[in-house]
């Protein structure tokens, strides 16, 4: 490829300003059938448990919404609930739905006719409907509040026990000690119930693309089979649903965002035909660009072809997203979302019991910060494994030792001090794994006389003693649409029975020829220069049970070619190798995938958290900072590509 074929690939990246298409709703609209170009103002509120209490009022007031959604459920969030319903059973929902979003502007979204959609439900979405309508009976106001149920199948647990089920990713058998069982619903059962008239949809576990697909299906009647549409909207989720991920939260050029104490939360504007604009409230801080709504397009993304959801398989490959001037703080439209038919099988997520863990944190300063925090760490673990030997306990199941500050989970990438002494504070992470919580107990016992008996400069122990917790493992399967029964509550009462159409599903496999170095790749112009990827991509990093996926989008058209011959999936594979664990000799861990409608590459690091989420020893069991590292990658021997853009 010459120089003069490179250029060709520049195309611009800004709309003219376009018109604001009229807002729509099908329960304020005057017809049942909305009028050509109509839009649906959706709001997210919340991307975890846990997340800020500003999103709600800044929406509620500046946002001109029609539906305020929030995302409160990930794999460790369902594990964490399942201990709490465990505990007492009027628990297992999210609190701060109610206590913290709902009852302080609950009058507020009743009068202006905003409608609720959350799967704050967790594994008990009928407790959280019933605290939630004492809210509404405090403050004076009807409201209809539906709930949907089904996702739980711990009721099949034994029937599951003998069906010859094994793990989607690692083939492991059905567990015995089965903690949690969950469907991941889709969107149909929350459009059904705004269109028996709800004010606010409770669900359990359900996809998180569909708290906002349910409200687009209900106002503009998408059928089953127009898959598109239904792709479409469940991309308008999709970016939406991690709250301030797409408008600036945890963006590669964090240094461009102005005002995170006051960081805009996203709203998306759907039209009748499938077009998303991306935008936020006005008068706040964040920024939505062409580079914070791809990261969030890649983030927790698998073969981004086969995107598979319970309503629609979408294909997000050619998914194109252009800014558009004009908005304050930003806005992009999002287009090129393709749908097929979705499968006959929900998928469920599962966790399991496997012993307990503790992890110590303790600060170490002075001199040899690092070598003194290894060498207490491994202390610790030596003194406490000749307890176990006197008292007849089992060694440690795992371990884990880092000393943050000294870039342990860099592995060979890491950079050495030029002193050789390496910094004069760090942190000691010391996690263990044991199948008996008695043997935690005197791990936990043993960390504070390390203050006193070991290595000088041990400030303390963050948080106190080590507390001791289960180990829920994660657990993926199929399990037949026709075999899972919907309920739908509204104030408390059974309504209906939700029935799945499996008219317009397919399990047939789609198979998708690989990407090929094809010669375009071969004949690119090399050169002297080299560039860390920083340079030429974005990076997004995020966690699907024990694997991550980071995804790479380029800064420019012209860097797509480079990236593409550059970072292959051995390539990724070698830069990562001290955090995979390989299973089998001949093991291929990375898998690449590409979307050339953002100029990205997606790739896919199996066995690649120490377990994921709670099961892992690791500092970063989600992968967060994976991409942060990639950053550092090398693309050598090429021309001087800055100069092109310029």
């Amino acid at each position: 490829m010459s120089f003069a074929a490179l250029l060709r690939l520049r195309r611009p990246r800004l709309l003219r300003p376009v018109p604001r298409p009229q807002r729509w709703n099908r329960r304020r609209g005057s017809g049942c059938e909305p009028p050509a170009g109509a839009a649906v103002r959706i709001g997210c509120a919340s991307g975890f448990w846990g997340d800020t209490a500003a999103a709600v009022p800044q929406l509620l007031y500046g946002g001109k919404l029609d539906f305020l959604v929030f995302d409160y459920l990930s794999e460790i969030t369902m594990s964490l609930l399942t201990a709490a319903k465990a505990r007492s059973p009027v628990l297992g929902y999210a609190p701060d739905f109610i206590s913290t979003a709902m009852a302080p502007y609950i009058k507020d979204i009743h009068r202006k006719g905003i409608r609720v959609i959350s799967n704050a439900g967790g594994i008990n979405p009928l407790a959280c409907a019933a605290a939630l309508q004492e809210v509404a009976e405090k403050a004076d106001i009807d409201l209809k509040i539906a709930v949907i149920t089904g996702d739980d199948l711990m009721s099949e647990k034994e029937n599951l026990r003998g069906a010859g089920i094994t793990d989607l990713e690692s083939g492991k058998p059905f567990p015995d000690s089965v903690h949690s069982m969950n469907v991941y619903l889709g969107a149909r059962p929350i459009s059904r119930a705004l269109d028996l008239g709800a004010d606010v949809v409770i669900t359990g576990r359900c996809v998180d693309s569909g708290i906002v697909l349910g409200a687009l299906i209900h106002s503009f009647g998408w059928n089953r089979d127009e898959f598109d549409l239904l792709a479409a909207g469940s991309l308008a989720g999709h970016l939406i649903e991690c709250g301030a991920q797409c408008t600036g939260g945890i963006f590669t050029d964090w240094h461009v965002v102005p005002d995170w104490h006051n960081i805009g939360f996203p709203i998306v504007e759907c039209s009748s035909e499938g077009d998303l604009i991306i935008s936020k409230p006005p008068d706040t801080g964040g920024l939505i660009s062409f580079g914070t709504v791809a990261e969030q397009l890649v983030y927790e993304l698998g073969n981004p072809q086969r995107y598979l959801l319970p309503d629609v398989t979408c294909d997000f490959s050619e998914v194109s997203i252009t800014e558009i001037p004009g908005f304050e703080g930003g806005a992009v439209k999002v287009h090129g979302a393709k749908g097929s038919p979705p499968s006959t099988f929900y998928k469920v997520g599962a966790t399991y019991l496997d012993g307990f863990r503790a992890t110590a944190v303790c600060p170490v300063g002075g001199p040899k910060a690092v070598q003194k925090g290894k060498l207490t760490a491994e202390s610790i673990l030596k003194r406490t494994r000749f307890m176990f030997s006197q008292l007849g306990y089992e060694d440690y199941s795992a371990v884990n030792i880092q000393v943050l500050g000294s870039e342990d989970t860099y592995g060979p990438h890491a950079r050495r001090s030029i002193d050789g002494q390496g910094p004069r504070e760090a942190v000691i992470w010391l996690a263990v794994h044991h199948k008996q919580k008695e043997a935690l107990e005197i791990f936990s016992k043993e960390i504070a006389p390390a203050g006193a008996g070991m290595a000088p400069g041990l400030t303390g122990v963050i948080g106190g003693r080590p507390r001791i917790s289960p180990v829920l493992k994660p657990f993926f399967f199929r399990y037949p649409k026709s075999n899972v029964q919907i309920n739908l509550f509204l104030n408390g009462q059974y309504v209906e029975t939700f029935e799945e159409d499996l008219t317009f599903t397919s399990d047939e496999a789609v198979s998708f020829d690989p990407p090929r170095i094809n010669s375009e790749l071969k004949d690119l112009p090399s050169g002297h220069h080299t560039y860390r990827l920083e340079d030429l991509a974005y990076t997004r990093s995020g966690d699907k049970g024990n694997s991550a996926n980071i995804g790479v989008i380029a800064r420019h058209p012209l860097y797509y070619p480079y990236l593409k011959k550059t970072l292959t999936a051995q390539a990724l594979e070698n830069y990562f190798e001290h955090l995979l664990e390989r299973e089998k000799p001949e093991e291929e861990l990375v898998s690449r995938y590409e979307l050339p409608g953002i100029h990205a590459l997606n790739f896919v690091l199996k066995n690649s958290l120490g377990g994921g989420g709670i099961a892992s020893l690791r500092s970063d069991p989600q992968g967060k900072a994976l991409g942060q590292m990639l950053l550092d990658f090398q693309i050598k021997n090429v021309p001087d590509l800055k100069s092109l853009i310029e």
